[in-house]
């Protein structure tokens, strides 16, 4: 079975836009659970609606991958899968090592997700002496002594940095100068690396700072409205009042 080290995902070379290899996934985890329930075919409405997004802009992230299904049916699910696997290069393995077995470390070897998806987990390393030699998800870990060696003797190309942020960039120069080419960062900081190597953050904090945004301006809508009614409702009242204008009330005050 090849490798990672020696192949490379062709939406590069094909010229598929970013937004639309970053919805791949989407339409790829919806297709497997239509598989799963051996359903054969599936219409751009419904699988848009599973994925998350509109039926014109699925319809045209296939068109780059040469699918357009068939009118009055929709598109096979089984072929999809098949095609959007190899697009991203799962149709191949990618050994992948993981540095930093803490809680979130450890959580990440024990995600049985990723043998599923074309990602073996080849080696978990750890800079904690006393972590060397204990398995985590039946995998021993092994010190970051010997970081280089376990890159190039299981051709890596991946690396996914889960160590504290002090931690992260030091581990990143080690991992690309051994030969690694793509990084998964869930270490809070920014990483610095060179043209080639291409970093996918992972921010917790980020996610959960976005919601409380969203939280706290719903707040403030409810607070805003009387008897707190829904906003959109307020809204309407507004209209209703509103002269032809839009800005004078159709009725002035006595």
């Amino acid at each position: 079975m090849a490798t990672g080290r020696t192949h490379r995902p062709a939406t590069r070379s094909r010229g598929i836009p970013e937004a639309t290899v970053a919805r791949l996934p989407l339409y790829l985890r919806a297709l497997t659970a239509l598989s799963e329930r051996s359903v054969p075919t599936v219409s751009s409405e419904e699988l848009a609606a599973a994925a998350g997004v509109n039926s014109a802009k699925l319809r045209k992230d296939f068109s780059y991958l040469g699918s357009y299904g068939t009118r009055g049916v929709g598109y096979d699910v089984e072929y999809l899968v098949y095609q959007i696997s190899r697009e991203l290069g799962l149709t191949q393995d990618w050994p992948v090592v993981i540095v930093g077995i803490g809680n979130l470390g450890a959580a990440l070897a024990n995600y049985g997700g990723f043998a599923s998806r074309g990602f073996r987990v080849a080696a978990l390393i750890d800079a904690d002496p006393s972590m060397a030699g204990k398995p985590v998800a039946g995998i021993p870990v092994q010190h970051t002594d010997d970081l280089e060696k376990i890159i190039q003797d299981n051709g890596v190309s991946i690396g996914v940095i889960a160590t504290p942020a002090g931690a992260a960039q030091q581990v990143c120069d080690r991992l690309v100068a051994a030969g690694v080419t793509s990084i998964l960062n869930f270490a809070p900081t920014v990483l610095s690396v060179p043209d080639g190597v291409d970093v996918r953050k992972v921010d917790l904090s980020i996610e959960l700072q976005i919601l409380a945004f969203h939280e706290q301006r719903k707040a403030g809508e409810e607070a805003a409205t009387p008897d707190g009614a829904h906003p959109a409702a307020a809204t309407r009242k507004e209209s209703a009042d509103q002269g032809p204008d839009g800005d004078v009330p159709a009725v002035m005050p006595a």
